[in-house]
């Protein structure tokens, strides 16, 4: 049997939850928690194979709670049940030691379904979260180069983009022509670049610019 903890806050939801999982032939709930804090401690207590958390509640929220519970207890199965997919939910909850990511607009066959499926070590993931992760590693990947500019080589940048001369961009901010000359070798530089033709092309692919 895979023992079962639920943790919600909505007391509708566990008593459905816990209704279904109930007949399931090798599923058994062993127990139940309204808020985080009781959670982490009833976890901790019954050592259930496989963890249900809802995210957001009183006194302690799911992400949390499931970072106390991988601290003392690392090898936890934790499956978060939620109805949110924003960044600052999903990452956190799954850099906190989560193991599966799902929906509560998931069927109840496929809660159980989730439930096997990372008991037997596997993770579950919605698809809307594997495309925000993916995402994420791609911008991990490919770093931002202009971020490495000082707010004057940005600024020269956006005057570059705007097909200004070296000259031009001296007397616009104020300063000396070799000045620009040595903030343009350096924009060029930071963005891997050869040409201040190129520099624009950049301004206008990453959107620092209106075209």
């Amino acid at each position: 049997m895979i023992k079962v903890l639920l943790v919600d806050d909505h007391e509708m939801v566990r008593i459905g939850v816990s209704a279904y999982l109930s007949i399931q032939p090798d599923i058994e709930v062993v127990g139940e928690a309204e808020n985080g804090a009781k959670g982490v401690e009833l976890a901790l207590s019954l050592r259930p194979d496989i963890i249900l958390m809802d995210l957001v509640m009183d006194q302690m929220d799911g992400i949390e709670a499931t970072k106390k519970i991988i601290e003392q207890w690392p090898t936890a199965k934790i499956i978060i049940v939620t109805s949110f997919l924003d960044d600052d939910k999903v990452y956190p909850a799954l850099e906190a030691g989560a193991t599966s990511y799902i929906l509560k607009t998931s069927t109840a066959d496929e809660i159980a379904e989730a439930i096997r499926t990372t008991y037997k070590g596997q993770s579950v993931l919605e698809p809307e979260v594997t495309g925000k992760m993916m995402e994420g590693m791609r911008k991990r990947q490919t770093p931002i180069l202009h971020d490495q500019l000082t707010n004057r080589e940005f600024e020269i940048l956006l005057l570059i983009a705007e097909g200004k001369t070296n000259q031009e961009i001296a007397e616009e901010l104020f300063i000396g022509l070799k000045t620009v000359k040595t903030h343009v070798s350096n924009i060029l530089s930071k963005l891997e670049i050869q040409d201040r033709t190129q520099a624009a092309i950049y301004a206008f692919k990453n959107h620092l610019v209106e075209k």
